[in-house]
């Protein structure tokens, strides 16, 4: 099964996320199937490519619950 989650990137004590397309079974910070966009919590920023997420979607892609929250912002 396809999910749609986010890998850590960045140092310790300044998280950075990928928001990533990849196999439910794989680690965290594994080989990602697509890279659909990025997600800095400390400023809030979220830079996120709606339309290939609609499609992965469509496609059967299951998303996060944390990346549902950022799918509504």
């Amino acid at each position: 099964m396809v999910r749609i989650r986010l890998s850590r990137r960045g140092k310790k004590g300044a998280p950075f996320y990928r928001i990533v397309v990849i196999d439910k079974e794989a680690k965290r910070n594994g080989a990602p199937i697509e890279e659909i966009g990025t997600y800095n919590p400390e400023t809030k920023a979220l830079k996120l490519d709606k339309t290939k997420a609609e499609a992965w979607i469509k496609k059967g892609a299951k998303p996060s619950s944390t990346v549902v929250t950022l799918l509504k912002k």
